[in-house]
C-alpha cells in the first residue's frame, strides 16, 4: 500500500512537472507568434539595427573616445553597401520563425523561472522559501542586463569589426541572412546566460562544489580567459577590449562575494546548531 502511494506521488510529481513544462513552452510559442506577426519591425529595429551607421552605440563610443582625445573607428562607421543574402527559397521564412522562437525564449525567461519556482517551492521549508523570494527578480534582472549589454555593447562592436574586416581586396564580403541573425541571437543568449554566473555560483557554493578560495585561486586564469574572449569578439584595439572585459570581470568578482556570503551564513547556522 505504501509503495503504491509512493508510486502515485512520483507519478503525481511527473504530471505536475509536465504541466509546468507545457505552460513554459506555451509562453515561448505565444510570444514567438507575436514576434513573427511583427517580423518586419523586429528585424528593422532590433535584429538588423547594428548595420545602420547611426546606431546609438556607434555615436556614443565616438563621443566617448573623442572626450579623451582618442581616435576611434566608430566615428566613421561604414558597412558594405550590399543587402544580406538570402540563398535558399525558405531562408527568410525559416529565419523569421527561428529568430521569433529565440526572442520568445528570451522575453519569457522570468515566467519560465517562475514556473520552475512553483515546481520546486513545495519541497522547501518556510525558511528556505523566505530566503529565496528574490531569486526570480535577481536572476531575471541579471539576464536582461546581459541582453542589454550584448545588444548595445558586444553586438555592435563585433558586427562593426567583422563587417569591415578584410584580408585582401581580392575577397569580397557577401554575408547571408542566417549568418548575421545567428551571430546576433547567439550573442544575446550567450551573454545573457553568462550574466547568470553569480546565481550559478550561489547554488554551487550552496551544495559545496566551489568555495570563495577556489574562485580567488583561479582568478588569474579567469582573467586570461576573459581577455581572450574580449580579443576575439572585439576589434583589435585596447579600448574596445577593455569595454567588454570589465563588466565580465565585475560579474566574476560579484560571484566571489556571493560565494563568501553563502559560506558565512552556513558557518553561522552551523555554530547556532
Amino acid at each position: 500500500m505504501e509503495e503504491q502511494q509512493q508510486e502515485m506521488s512520483f507519478l503525481g510529481h511527473l504530471e505536475e512537472l509536465r504541466w509546468h513544462l507545457v505552460r513554459s513552452v506555451a509562453s515561448i510559442f505565444i510570444l514567438a507568434i507575436i514576434f513573427f506577426a511583427f517580423a518586419t519591425e523586429v528585424y528593422n529595429h532590433f535584429l538588423l539595427a547594428h548595420i545602420k551607421p547611426d546606431f546609438i552605440t556607434y555615436q556614443l563610443f565616438c563621443d566617448f573616445f573623442n572626450l579623451f582625445g582618442m581616435d576611434s573607428a566608430f566615428c566613421n562607421v561604414s558597412f558594405v553597401d550590399k543587402k544580406l543574402q538570402s540563398i535558399k527559397v525558405t531562408s527568410q521564412l525559416m529565419n523569421s520563425i527561428w529568430s521569433s522562437l529565440i526572442l520568445g525564449l528570451i522575453v519569457s525567461f522570468p515566467y519560465i523561472l517562475w514556473e520552475i519556482w512553483r515546481f520546486v517551492s513545495p519541497g522547501l521549508t518556510k525558511k528556505e522559501i523566505k530566503k529565496s523570494r528574490g531569486f526570480i527578480f535577481i536572476a531575471s534582472t541579471l539576464f536582461f542586463i546581459g541582453v542589454l549589454f550584448s545588444f548595445y555593447i558586444i553586438a555592435p562592436i563585433s558586427i562593426h569589426f567583422l563587417y569591415n574586416y578584410q584580408i585582401t581586396d581580392a575577397i569580397e564580403n557577401s554575408f547571408t541572412l542566417e549568418s548575421h541573425i545567428g551571430l546576433v541571437t547567439n550573442m544575446l543568449l550567450g551573454v545573457s546566460i553568462l550574466f547568470e554566473l553569480p546565481v550559478l555560483i550561489y547554488f554551487l557554493t550552496k551544495i559545496g562544489l566551489i568555495t570563495p578560495e577556489f574562485l580567488k585561486k583561479y582568478r588569474k586564469h579567469a582573467l586570461v580567459v576573459v581577455l581572450i574572449l574580449a580579443a576575439i569578439i572585439t576589434p583589435p584595439d585596447v579600448a574596445s577590449q577593455v569595454i567588454v572585459a570589465i563588466p565580465i570581470l565585475i560579474i566574476y568578482e560579484i560571484g566571489i562575494k556571493v560565494s563568501r556570503r553563502v559560506i558565512k551564513k552556513q558557518e553561522k547556522n552551523a555554530n547556532k546548531s
